[in-house]
């Protein structure tokens, strides 16, 4: 079983688009009829990330989330792992490989 799909919740949506873009990911805009404007990003094995905004649903709340950020991708991060909070307070376990040489 795989996770295909992690939808977030948020009333901070561009502050968590850039917190996340941060940390690699390539999230685009997206909508879906007549849904809201919000953003996805697709990993490797084909799975989605969105933020949403907490309009109609509300905030997601608690949520542990652990990424593997490409080594191309960390943003200067050193190899290991790194907890970070995400602006809505979640915890974001950001794992940073070491190079491949």
């Amino acid at each position: 079983m795989t996770i295909d799909l992690l939808v977030i919740h948020t009333t901070r949506l561009e502050e968590c688009r850039a917190f996340y873009a941060g940390l690699g990911l390539d999230l685009v805009p997206e909508k879906h009829g007549t849904g809201p404007d919000h953003y996805a990003a697709t990993f490797a094995d084909g799975g989605v990330l969105e933020l949403y905004p907490a309009t109609r649903r509300p905030e997601t709340g608690y949520l542990r989330l652990g990424l593997t950020a490409p080594t191309r991708d960390a943003e200067g991060r050193t190899p290991g792992r790194h907890t970070l909070t995400d602006p809505d307070g979640r915890t974001v376990v950001l794992t940073v490989p070491e190079p491949i040489r």
